[in-house]
């Protein structure tokens, strides 16, 4: 456990004594695109139909906006709270390769978020700036999610599977998604119509949670029939949403890390993502993270 101890107070608890928990560390590393930063240095972001506002004073961390209950039952699980960060980086570390990275993203924690935001989030997110992932999501979540307060101020969850599922593909498009409109459109119909209720028409293959609760390899595989899901987007929902921590996601940050620290330029994407599956196994994911936060803060470049 990563905390010593949590604390309530009338405006939300505060975590004691809080390790490995950077908030530009963990919200800035492509992994969430919820979360905005204030001009205080405090983060607030939307997730599972809550909207919160995390501070780090010292080695605490105080979320505003919830409960003792709300942390026990949803934050502390989806910040991951309950591993030993530490250990990780340790064994990440024996490489000396990667050791300037974790040394660098030290505050990083991978969060757990609800899978068809992801998948609706990362097919999005396909050859696109994470402002503008960033915008269409914020579009799709005012038209059509739930309205909440805090400070005066509206935000809005993320809507509903039957809801999105109601969405014409040009008024995707209007949100700012462009090509992109027909993989949600398409992918979001396959999940409700075949994977979501148990009736005539359910197929357990369409069904995220079923997916989810798969291996690594058939998970992988099985989110690639979706449109607009390829393997690298794939592995972007499994590392962020259903905890399969072999996904390593090579996009252009990543490919010039590796590149830069450990292959020769010429080395394709699947190469990339197999050597470093096969470098490090179980914590690839963490490793990949590391990596991608390290290339992109400090510009990394190959040639």
């Amino acid at each position: 456990m990563d905390f010593n101890c949590v604390e309530s107070f009338e405006h939300g608890v505060i975590l004691k004594n809080v390790r490995s928990f950077e908030l530009n560390h963990i919200f800035d590393c492509g992994q969430c695109f919820r979360w905005h930063k204030q001009k205080n240095g405090n983060y607030i972001g939307v997730a599972f139909e809550k909207v919160i506002e995390i501070e780090k004073k010292d080695n605490d961390v105080i979320i505003y906006n919830t409960t003792e209950n709300d942390f026990k039952s949803i934050w502390s699980d989806y910040f991951d709270l309950y591993r030993d960060y530490s250990e990780i980086k340790s064994i990440l570390k024996k490489d000396d390769i990667l050791k300037k990275s974790v040394e660098f993203g030290y505050g990083m924690r991978l969060l757990k978020q609800d899978p068809f935001e992801l998948v609706v989030s990362f097919i999005i997110s396909a050859n696109n700036r994470i402002p503008m992932i960033k915008k269409v999501i914020e579009n799709i979540s005012k038209n059509w999610g739930e309205k909440l307060l805090y400070k005066e101020k509206t935000y809005y969850s993320f809507p509903d599977i039957e809801t999105l599922s109601n969405v014409s593909e040009e008024d995707f498009e209007k949100c700012g998604a462009g090509f992109r409109a027909k993989y949600i459109k398409n992918t979001v119909n396959d999940i409700y119509a075949k994977g979501t209720f148990k009736d005539e028409n359910y197929d357990e293959h369409y069904d995220l949670k079923w997916i989810s609760d798969q291996k690594y390899d058939v998970c992988h595989k099985e989110l690639q029939k979706f449109m607009g899901i390829g393997p690298k987007v794939a592995d972007c929902i499994m590392l962020f949403s259903m905890q399969k921590y072999f996904a390593f996601p090579v996009d252009v940050w990543v490919k010039r890390a590796m590149q830069y620290f450990y292959l020769a330029p010429d080395v394709s994407l699947k190469k990339i993502r197999d050597f470093g599956i096969n470098k490090f196994g179980e914590l690839s994911g963490f490793a990949q993270q590391y990596l991608f936060y390290y290339a992109r803060e400090n510009n990394i470049n190959v040639g």
